[in-house]
């Protein structure tokens, strides 16, 4: 069976993803913007196809609630981990996460592709 090719970006979308601390957050606009010029649903696509051993649920929308199927499994793994949330429901769906607390800042931390490559062009 042949390796599974990534398309371009969608190992750094994983790198990213894979770099969130425990307790914290990014939005899909936000991984986006790291990988550099990516969009809300290249990182969605990416997550869905190819995410299955990130954690996924530390990526979510911006109004903070994790995408509609997988809700329920989310907030199961935002408690565990401590993220601290702003809207708790009845309906795991109404759930949101408190961007303003558990958004990660990414101090401190630089892309390996960057360190492996200083200056690299992004496309």
């Amino acid at each position: 069976m042949p390796a599974l090719q990534l398309p371009a970006r969608a190992e750094e979308v994983l790198e990213v993803v894979h770099a969130i601390p425990r307790g914290r957050v990014l939005t899909y606009g936000d991984v986006g913007e790291v990988v550099g010029d990516r969009g809300p649903r290249f990182v969605g696509n990416v997550l869905r196809r190819f995410g299955s051993d990130a954690p996924w649920w530390r990526v979510l929308r911006a109004d903070g609630s994790a995408a509609q199927p997988l809700a329920e499994r989310a907030l199961v793994h935002w408690r565990e981990e401590g993220v601290a949330l702003r809207r708790l429901a009845a309906d795991p769906a109404d759930v949101r996460v408190d961007l303003a607390r558990a958004r990660w800042d990414l101090a401190g931390w630089s892309a390996p592709w960057e360190r492996e490559h200083p200056g690299r062009e992004r496309s």
